[in-house]
């Protein structure tokens, strides 16, 4: 299905009755990731997916957005449906859009319940060989970007990007490798104490991308949150350890009880 808010075309699909989860993915991701757990959850609830702008076949934001025009986004869509109450559940990007919204003032429906899987949103200690490597890289890509350079050498700043890119930012379009660099430098730590609904932390023992320290300090600074850690399972722990994450799951939102 698709619906138009603020001019963007979004694709999402609704699976299941009954109250309303919002299943919300990570970044260079898309919403075909959850359709095993939207399956599960939809025993007992609404369950709707959607692919944010950028991803899958939803369209591209027209300008550079931060991870408040993403909650200004989601809160829009989720006004959508005929809902009061919601459980928000996010993957990494999709946790970070979901710390954003749960400090909003005044939202026009409550968030029930809450579930953060390896979630961003903890800006990372940087070292000094990382902060030389991002120096190096800028001042690269700005002597790249010399005009006469362009001119002679027209693949010189694309092959430079591939080789010191991340995966991530290599594989985005322009306006998604900005929106990148926005959303990952933001640190959303501080607002973390605003979230008032019942969280459940679920990460990968093995994540390197959001490691469990990432996890154990939202425990402790998300009021009565609870982390549970999968073994064997890396920074997409809903899929390395399917069915233990959908018993954890069940059990939180009592589906089958």
């Amino acid at each position: 299905m698709n619906i138009t808010i603020n001019d963007l075309t979004i694709h999402y699909t609704v699976k299941g009755t009954g109250d309303y989860v919002f299943l919300l993915h990570g970044w260079g991701s898309s919403l075909k990731l959850f359709e095993p757990l939207a399956d599960v959850i939809s025993e007992k609830y609404t369950v709707v997916s959607l692919d944010f702008p950028g991803f899958g076949s939803s369209d591209e934001p027209k300008e550079i957005w931060e991870v408040s025009a993403y909650s200004s986004f989601l809160i829009a869509f989720i006004s959508q449906f005929p809902c009061e109450k919601v459980v928000l559940l996010g993957h990494s990007f999709g946790g970070r859009v979901i710390i954003k919204t749960a400090s909003v003032p005044k939202l026009p429906f409550s968030i029930d319940k809450i579930i953060l899987v390896d979630s961003a949103g903890i800006l990372p200690k940087r070292t000094l060989k990382y902060k030389a490597k991002v120096r190096f890289y800028k001042l690269g890509k700005a002597f790249l970007s010399i005009p006469p350079l362009t001119r002679v050498f027209p693949h010189a700043l694309d092959n430079y990007r591939k080789k010191l890119g991340s995966a991530d930012y290599n594989s985005a379009s322009q306006i998604m490798r900005n929106i990148l660099v926005k959303t990952v430098n933001e640190d959303l730590t501080s607002l973390l104490k605003n979230i008032q609904a019942p969280t459940l932390l679920i990460w990968g023992e093995e994540d390197t991308a959001t490691p469990v320290s990432d996890g154990r300090l939202m425990e402790k600074l998300i009021d009565g949150a609870g982390l549970v850690v999968l073994k064997k399972a890396g920074h997409y722990s809903f899929l390395d350890q399917s069915y233990a994450f959908h018993k954890i799951v069940k059990s939180f939102l009592k589906i089958g009880e």
